[in-house]
C-alpha cells in the first residue's frame, strides 16, 4: 500500500493509461478522483474502484477550461480533504497531418487539450499543495515530445512543451516540496491508438527493440514509482516508457 492516505486526481482516466493508472493507485491505497471530458467512461472507471473495495470519484471535466479544473480540484479537497498526487494525463492526437495542411484550429485544440490542459492541471494542484505543504505532479508527455515523426507536427510540439514545462515546474517548486516529473510513452495498446493505419503499427512494431507495444499497466507502474515515496529524490525527470523505441 504505497500510497495509503494519499488523494490523486488522474484526468484522462476514462480509459487507456489513465484508467490503469487510477485503479492501480486505488489498489495502492489512494483515493483517486477519475476527471474525463467523457463523464459516463469516468463513471465506469470510479466504479470499477469502488467494486474493488477503493474510494473514488468522477468528476466531468474539460482540461482546457481554468474554470472545471479549478472546480476539479476544489471537489477532490471537499471530498477527500487533500491532492496529494495530480496525473496530467488527458490528451487527443487527431489523426497525422502535415504543417502546410494542419488548419488553425486543429493546431490550437492539439495544443490546448495537450499542453495547456497540463499548465491549468499544474496550476490550481500547486495552489492546493502549496497551502499542503508537500504533493507530486506527474505529467504525461510522449516519445513524439522526444522525436520528430512525419505528420504529428502539432502533437510533437505539445508534448515537446510538456517536457520543458514539467522540468520548469520542477525547478520552480522544488523549495516547496512539491516533486514534478514527466512520463514520455512510447506505442502503447491503448484506445487511443486503436485506429491506427495498418502500415504504421507494422513500423511501429519493427522500430521497437522490445518488438511488441507497451500495455497501459506498464506505464501506469511507472506513474506509481513517481507517485510513491519510492521516488522522493527524484524531480524534473523525463521517465521514458518505450521499449527502447528512442535507444536508437
Amino acid at each position: 500500500m504505497k500510497l495509503e492516505g494519499k488523494v490523486a486526481v488522474i484526468t484522462g482516466g476514462g480509459s487507456g493509461i489513465g484508467q490503469a493508472t487510477a485503479q492501480l493507485l486505488a489498489q495502492e491505497g489512494a483515493k483517486v478522483v477519475v476527471a474525463d471530458l467523457d463523464f459516463g467512461a469516468g463513471q465506469k472507471t470510479a466504479q470499477k474502484i469502488r467494486s474493488g473495495g477503493g474510494e473514488a470519484l468522477a468528476v466531468e471535466t474539460d482540461v482546457t477550461r481554468a474554470d472545471q479544473v479549478e472546480a476539479l480540484v476544489q471537489k477532490t479537497v471537499a471530498e477527500f480533504g487533500a491532492l496529494d498526487i495530480m496525473h496530467n494525463n488527458a490528451g487527443v492526437s487527431g489523426g497525422r497531418r502535415f504543417v502546410a495542411d494542419t488548419s488553425e484550429d486543429y493546431w490550437e485544440r492539439v495544443i490546448r487539450v495537450n499542453l495547456t490542459g497540463v499548465f491549468l492541471g499544474s496550476k490550481y494542484a500547486i495552489r492546493q499543495m502549496l497551502a499542503q505543504g508537500s504533493g507530486v505532479i506527474i505529467n504525461t508527455a510522449s516519445t513524439f515530445g522526444l522525436v520528430g515523426l512525419p505528420g504529428n507536427a502539432a502533437y510533437s510540439a505539445a508534448k515537446g512543451g510538456v517536457i520543458q514545462l514539467t522540468r520548469s515546474t520542477a525547478l520552480e517548486y522544488a523549495p516547496k516540496k512539491i516533486r514534478v516529473n514527466c512520463i514520455c510513452a512510447g506505442w502503447v495498446a491503448t484506445p487511443f491508438n486503436q485506429n491506427m493505419d495498418g502500415n504504421l503499427v507494422r513500423w511501429s512494431l519493427r522500430e521497437t527493440p522490445l518488438g511488441r507495444w507497451g500495455e497501459p499497466e506498464e506505464v501506469a507502474r511507472a506513474v506509481l514509482y513517481l507517485a510513491s515515496d519510492d521516488s522522493s529524490f527524484i524531480t524534473g525527470t523525463i521517465l521514458t516508457i518505450d521499449g527502447g523505441w528512442t535507444a536508437k
